[in-house]
């Protein structure tokens, strides 16, 4: 492990970073021009990345791994409580067919990637599932592929950092793009447009025109978090007595892990479960203020921790072919979605969130919608990245067992 000036256990060290640092993006996009074209998340995940590489901060801590755990399931039912499940449904059919579009260039990717570097990666039939399935529904997949096809920890741990530089980067590339002439040229950005015209003249900037003061009362605050905690609890309970009762295992048939994938997966469940509820009492939900203000601060602090594992060095030291393998893949996404996105007249917004969904999974997804002021796409792009996990978990181990035969 590299060393770091301040260490992997300083947690409380550690978290004054992460919630500082969130705070101060969000301060500097709202009060100053630059920083609102930039984006808080952009100025969170770079200010991770420069800490992280300059040793400042660890690329590993049992403090990221919270955040994982606690912090981006609570902040999904936060940013789900104004949510409308009719109009969700009629608008993710859309974004499932660029979603899935998206995922055939992660395929042809995979593809290009493994013929061209077969010969130089040992086990890199491993490593291309693993990507392939990550690369359509996010990290999740990579962990549970990596145990199927038993890959060594050293190439695993590998890929991982070559994975986190990836998105990174890619990450950086789909926020700048709807800022930049050329696309805004050549593809219709209605939600984008619709921001632009109305934010207020006499505000700063956009970001700040969004987020202008509400009130709120401590029962909101009360409400918020105490109804956040409850659906995850439950949801993620009853996820796990799915998981339990499904059988998922190699002598279970598609229909069983079909049903497993959806019912047993926790991010799923919890999106399902928050929608019905809000839907069911929508009334209560929509009386609560500040909910979508809470859950973004949270998102933040998951933009911060994507970038803490992006090393350089490392990636130099152990994985510069594992770098190229990945960059093939999500660069033939990228072409992929933006070529047949303008094929078929999809929104810029929409392409940029599918792509996001594959390469990231719904949460970054998520927060990229949120971060950008997208909120009519922030529940649908949740569901669709949420049936990526089921997609990519079948694609990515019929890609492996494939290239497991050369």
């Amino acid at each position: 492990m590299i060393y770091s000036l301040i260490q992997p256990d300083d947690s409380w060290i550690l978290w004054a970073f992460l919630a500082g640092w969130a705070g101060v993006s969000i301060y500097l996009e709202q009060k100053y021009e630059w920083a609102s074209k930039v984006s808080g998340a952009i100025t969170a995940l770079v200010g991770a990345m420069v800490l992280a590489n300059l040793n400042i901060i660890p690329t590993d801590s049992p403090v990221y791994d919270t955040v994982w755990a606690y912090v981006v399931p609570l902040a999904i039912p936060l940013l789900l409580f104004q949510t409308n499940i009719l109009k969700i449904w009629n608008e993710s059919g859309r974004l499932l067919v660029i979603f899935l579009i998206s995922s055939i260039g992660t395929v042809i990717g995979a593809i290009v990637g493994f013929f061209l570097l077969k010969d130089f990666i040992p086990d890199l039939y491993k490593v291309v599932g693993m990507m392939t399935g990550s690369y359509i529904g996010g990290s999740v997949n990579l962990a549970g592929l990596s145990a199927r096809f038993e890959t060594p920890g050293d190439l695993l741990s590998s890929t991982v950092v070559a994975d986190n530089l990836m998105m990174a980067l890619y990450f950086l590339i789909l926020m700048v793009i709807p800022t930049l002439a050329f696309f805004r040229k050549r593809y219709h950005a209605p939600y984008q447009e619709m921001i632009e015209k109305s934010a207020d003249k006499d505000e700063k900037n956009l970001a700040a025109s969004y987020w202008k003061r509400k009130e709120i009362s401590l029962k909101d605050i009360g409400l918020a978090v105490g109804s956040a905690f409850t659906l995850v609890a439950v949801s993620f309970k009853l996820a796990e007595l799915f998981d339990s009762l499904i059988p998922s295992g190699e002598n279970a048939n598609f229909a069983y892990h079909a049903l497993n994938g959806f019912l047993g997966d926790k991010y799923l469940m919890l999106t399902t479960v928050t929608l019905i509820t809000v839907t069911l009492f929508s009334r209560f939900f929509e009386n609560i203020k500040g909910a979508q203000e809470i859950g973004t601060y949270l998102i933040y602090i998951f933009f911060v921790v994507i970038g803490v594992p992006a090393s350089l060095p490392i990636i130099l030291q152990n994985a510069p072919l594992l770098f190229v393998l990945v960059f093939i893949m999500v660069t033939l996404n990228m072409i992929i979605s933006f070529v047949f996105g303008k094929l078929f007249k999809f929104n810029l917004e929409e392409i940029v969130l599918a792509s996001n969904a594959n390469i990231g999974g719904p949460t970054t997804a998520a927060a990229m919608a949120i971060s950008k002021g997208w909120t009519k796409l922030v529940a649908p792009i949740l569901i669709i990245g949420t049936l990526g996990y089921v997609i990519g978990n079948y694609i990515g181990a019929a890609i492996g067992y494939w290239f497991g035969l050369y």
